[in-house]
């Protein structure tokens, strides 16, 4: 049992333009969105989810959970999405003091990312546990105590940092890693190209 209550956010919030635009998560893969593949691997392991987007939210109602905009205005990467999720940690699970955040067009994500970024962060005694494969680090596969909200807003607001290890490298952290066969957990499309090696794959990738 972890203990913790760890909110799970999918990062959705960027431009899609390697993809020719729209929302890459919702692209076919194996009959079946992006998105459904990274909700079925990654839901469980967390006690709410929600969706970090920018647009109408309408296009995501089917899936029936909160779809929360980026908070800075001009699509400022995944630290805006990071930062949209852990205001409505605080604002609606209180309790939380954790959120594992995931990008959306990762559809093979490690079953037991929450609990593996868990037990990193509480071995290390750090602040952030970061998700690595191959010797390559995933930033927005990680968790992150609501509690640097503040650090993480002034960062954004104030001194316009966009770059993701710009503000990891100012905590501590850990860093898990996976291996990456049979299939790179963290495989993510990014282009017409990666949909179809995601094709490929997926009959491959472990249960």
């Amino acid at each position: 049992m972890r203990g913790e209550t760890i909110v799970g956010a999918v990062i959705a919030g960027g431009l899609s333009r390697r993809m020719g635009g729209g929302d890459k998560p919702l692209r076919q893969l194996g009959g079946r969105t992006i998105l459904d593949h990274v909700l079925e691997r990654f839901a469980p392991q967390c006690d709410a989810v929600l969706i970090n987007a920018n647009g109408d939210a309408r296009r995501l109602e089917l899936y029936r959970l909160p779809v929360v905009a980026d908070p800075v205005e001009g699509f400022a990467g995944p630290l805006a999405g990071l930062l949209a999720a852990l205001d409505w940690a605080a604002a609606n699970r209180p309790e939380a003091a954790l959120v594992a955040t995931v990008p959306g067009d990762c559809p093979f994500l490690p079953r037991d990312l929450v609990k593996r970024l868990t037990s990193a962060r509480r071995s290390g005694g750090t602040e952030i546990a970061l998700a690595s494969s191959g010797g390559r680090m995933h930033p927005v596969a990680g968790l992150w105590p609501v509690s640097l909200r503040a650090s993480l807003r002034h960062a954004l607001q104030e001194e316009g940092l966009r770059k993701v290890s710009g503000w990891t490298d100012r905590h501590s952290f850990a860093r898990e890693e996976w291996p990456e066969g049979p299939v790179d957990p963290f495989f993510n499309v990014n282009a017409p190209e990666d949909l179809a090696e995601a094709e490929r794959l997926l009959p491959l990738v472990p249960d």
